[in-house]
Order: C-alpha cells, then sequence, then structure tokens
C-alpha cells in the first residue's frame, strides 16, 4: 500500500534532492551511524566469521521454516501464548482488532514495530475509533506530525533538534519550546507514561521467535517496549513469517549482529525475553499474550530459493546507512513502508513488480549494502533480478514474480534487435557508426533516449573511428 496516493517516484526523488534541510539532516546522522558501527565492529575477521554464522543460522531457519513455524506455535501454545495465523495485514489488523473489542479497550500502546506499519495498523484502528499511540520516542515524533518512518530503526532520522521541538511545541498541550535533548524527552516521558497506566492493551514487534523454546524476543533501548509487553494486562506480538530462529543459543549472536549494525552499540539497554503471560505468584506481566504470524506475500517470497535470501533480514537498517542513495534521498521518497536497499528488493515481491518495480533501479549497484549486511544477502544479485522480472517475457510460472514483463515494450525489443543486427554486420557496423560520429551529439536528445541522458551525462563520440585512424597511421590489416 502506498503511503499517500499514487506513486511517483521520481516526482519524490526531485522533492528530496531540492530539500536542503532534509540532506543536512541526513549527512549528520548517517555519518554517525556508520562511525559507531564501525567502533563496534573493530575486528575485522571477527566480523567477517559473526557475519558467515549469521547468515548460516538465518539460512538453517528458512530451510526448515515450515516446521519451525509449527514447532513455535505448538511451543508457545504450550506456554499459555495464543498463536493467531494471518495470511495478509487485513486479517492480522481484524485480529488486532477482535482482541480489542473483547476487551473493550479504546486506545492501544505501540513498541516499534515495521510489521504494524507494514499492516497500516493505525490508520485501520482509526477507522474504527481506536486511538493508536507511538510509544518509541522517534514513532512518537512523527506520529504527532502524521508522517511515517523514514527509517527501519531511527523512524525520524530525517528531523534535526529544532524541527522536533517546534513538534513538540505545537503538538503537545501545554509543552514549552526547547531544544535541549533532556527537557524534550521528559516532555514525551510525561506525556507517554499517563497512557501506559491507562491502556489495556499493548503491542510490540518480535526481533526473533525462538521455535526449541516458544520465546519472543524484543530488543531496544528506551524501556517503551517493556512497558507495552508488561503493563497492560494483555500484549500482542505481530511478526513475519521469517523471524523464527531454531534455538535459543543463537539469539545472542544473532543480537551482537543486530544491535551493532543497528545502532553501533554490542548490547542494546533492554533484552525482553517473553515466553509466558503472568503466572500465578508473579507480580507483573501481562494475563493474556497473542503472536500474530504474518505471511503478507512471504510463503511466495519463500518459495523461490534465490528471493528466499531476502528473508535472512534482520531489520537493522544498516543497508540504508551505507546506501548512496538513501542517504541522499531518506526513506519517504520511497513511497513505502520499507525504504533502502531492503526495501527495494522486499516491496517489489509483496506489492509486485507493475507497482513498486522501480525501485528496483534506484541503485548504483556499488554493493556497499552487500558488504555491511551482518547476514549478507546478496542484495545487489537480486536488485538484478527485479530489473531482469521487469523486462522477461511473461510465462505463468510458480515462480515468476507479479507484475513480471511490466516494462517490455515493442519498441525496445526492436532498438535491441536492431542493435544486435547492426554489430553481427560489418557493413551495418560502418554504416551505424558514421551516423553516430556524426549525430552523436543529438540523438540522446531526442525520442526515447532522452529520458535517458536527462539523468547521464552524454557520451562524446570520436570524428574517426579506430580503423581510420589506424588506416592513417599506415598500419596494414594483414
Amino acid at each position: 500500500m502506498l503511503r499517500n496516493g499514487a506513486f511517483d517516484f521520481k516526482r519524490n526523488i526531485a522533492r528530496a534532492l531540492g530539500d536542503r534541510q532534509l540532506r543536512r539532516n541526513l549527512r549528520a546522522a548517517m555519518d554517525g551511524l556508520r562511525v559507531k558501527r564501525l567502533a563496534v565492529f573493530d575486528d575485522i575477521p571477527e566480523l567477517a566469521e559473526l557475519r558467515h554464522q549469521g547468515a548460516l543460522i538465518r539460512q538453517l531457519a528458512l530451510n526448515r521454516l515450515p516446521q519451525l513455524l509449527k514447532q513455535l506455535e505448538q511451543k508457545c501454545t504450550a506456554n499459555g501464548i495464543r498463536v493467531h495465523w494471518a495470511e495478509t495485514t487485513d486479517e492480522a489488523n481484524h485480529i488486532v482488532l477482535e482482541i480489542m473489542t473483547r476487551h473493550g479497550a479504546t486506545h492501544l500502546v505501540k513498541g516499534k514495530s515495521m510489521v504494524s506499519e507494514e499492516m497500516h495498523l493505525n490508520q485501520f484502528l482509526a477507522a474504527h475509533g481506536i486511538e493508536a499511540i507511538e510509544t518509541d520516542l522517534g514513532e512518537f515524533i512523527i506520529q504527532l506530525e502524521g508522517e511515517t518512518p523514514s527509517h527501519i530503526i531511527v523512524p525520524a532520522v530525517h528531523k534535526n533538534r529544532a524541527q522536533i521541538a517546534r513538534t513538540f511545541h505545537a503538538n503537545i498541550p501545554g509543552a514549552p519550546y526547547t531544544e535541549e535533548v533532556a527537557a524534550l524527552n521528559r516532555i514525551a516521558r510525561g506525556t507517554l507514561r499517563r497512557k501506559f497506566q491507562t491502556s489495556r492493551v499493548g503491542l510490540s514487534g518480535v526481533n526473533f521467535a525462538v521455535a526449541e523454546t516458544g520465546t519472543l524476543c524484543l530488543v531496544e533501548n528506551e524501556g517503551n517496549g517493556r512497558m507495552c509487553s508488561t503493563v497492560p494486562p494483555v500484549h500482542i506480538a505481530v511478526m513475519g513469517l521469517e523471524k523464527v530462529v531454531e534455538k535459543l543459543e543463537q539469539v545472542p549472536l544473532l543480537l551482537r549482529l543486530l544491535t551493532g549494525s543497528a545502532t553501533g552499540q554490542r548490547i542494546t539497554t533492554y533484552v525482553n525475553m517473553i515466553t509466558s503471560p503472568r503466572r500465578a505468584g508473579e507480580k507483573d506481566g501481562p494475563r493474556e499474550v497473542h503472536l500474530i504470524l504474518l505471511d503478507n506475500g512471504r510463503s511466495r517470497i519463500f518459495a523461490d530459493p534465490e528471493l528466499r535470501k531476502t528473508l535472512y533480514c534482520i531489520r537493522c537498517g544498516t543497508c540504508l546507512n551505507h546506501c548512496p542513495v538513501y542517504t541522499r534521498l531518506g526513506g519517504h521518497a520511497y513511497g513505502f513502508v520499507y525504504p533502502g536497499p531492503i526495501g527495494k528488493i522486499l516491496t517489489p515481491q509483496i506489492e509486485g513488480l507493475d507497482v513498486a518495480g522501480e525501485l528496483a533501479f534506484a541503485s548504483t549497484l556499488c554493493n556497499a549494502c552487500e558488504e555491511v549486511c551482518p547476514v549478507k544477502i546478496p542484495i545487489p544479485a537480486l536488485l538484478r533480478r527485479m530489473r531482469n522480472e521487469s523486462y522477461a517475457a511473461v510465462r505463468p510460472t510458480p515462480l515468476q514474480l507479479q507484475g513480471t514483463g511490466c516494462r517490455r515494450n515493442a519498441l525496445e525489443r526492436l532498438a535491441w534487435k536492431s542493435w544486435a543486427l547492426m554489430n553481427t554486420h560489418p557493413i551495418l557496423q560502418r554504416l551505424s557508426g558514421r551516423v553516430v560520429r556524426r549525430m552523436g551529439r543529438i540523438l540522446p536528445r531526442i525520442g526515447p533516449l532522452k529520458a535517458w541522458s536527462d539523468v547521464h551525462a552524454q557520451p562524446r563520440f570520436a570524428r574517426k573511428s579506430l580503423h581510420q585512424l589506424v588506416r592513417e597511421m599506415g598500419v596494414r590489416n594483414e
């Protein structure tokens, strides 16, 4: 689903590049995140081994995904967690609504969750008269402005301190204008604390779900995730199918990769391991825990051995921080929930190439994303797959992406066939060379080539061919 009406990527790009304040904000934030990551992964051989092990853990989990999901359901159920399956985001939204209606809840406190963004849960609940309150500081800031996250890990990365101060002053009754970080935190904390105390239902995401023990792992730095999952009497956790891992002993290595890649920390302030609702004799915790497992196209991705690697992702966001495109545009330009390199391969698979395939072409293919990915997702190779599929012939095969061939057109096929013909017949090749040398400066400015020359430097063609130069030098062609 698009953020705001029709998706016009070129217009979004132009708007982002023309926003100087946005460019400055992104530059400062991205530089800081990259420096922190380098500091925490200063041992290169150790990092290489960690990435190898992390990729192996994710590969093994995906290879056994159906069995592990079944085991996770069995363990969670035995622990007292109620498991719900949702094939679509609409089904997941209605499950949340049914739980809240049953408990008479009028508002929902939410921890950070990209899956809930994928569900567009806030808008869905608002349409049913229920207020969803973001409690992650970054999410809280952008919710006040009616915006969506610009980054997987740092939702308000596109805003600076002064912009946040103006947002609080304008949208929180009685909030003074201040740019002091501690004061801004106090304002947010005071506003949200009352919501935690009165909410009947809290919602969170899931970083990893352990099939062996039925444990839901949630990492965070602010404590809001723990408040959402323990203070309200009902806790709802939402996760994509791919977040399952086989064994509890695999979680520490994945946490090391996740937190180091995401925020440059060896470990986050809070690591929540949720295995059951409140038990007899325990003084805190929810009385009900619900786990919603969302598919939303993931089964289709899983079925393709190459595209399955997309599901290795642990949502660390480091590919965004190192992407030369994202770091100049920010997340809103991408128009969908998942921005940056991971969004360029995930979104076209979920939404279809005919809807979001253009994202795959917004890449320099510089390989920076693959070089830093903690679980070694071959993002550039998958981007090339998206591009090739966009121009491929349509064949009714189970593994073909939705929207395959959406860019295929007769004019372009004719152009490439003509190019092949000219370069396989010497006479035609010589004639075309003469035409290019005489009209080379004009051709890129007219017809279908104009779109290419608008964003590329125009080539400068030599006045004489190599064969002419060789003959003039007196070199004989033996």
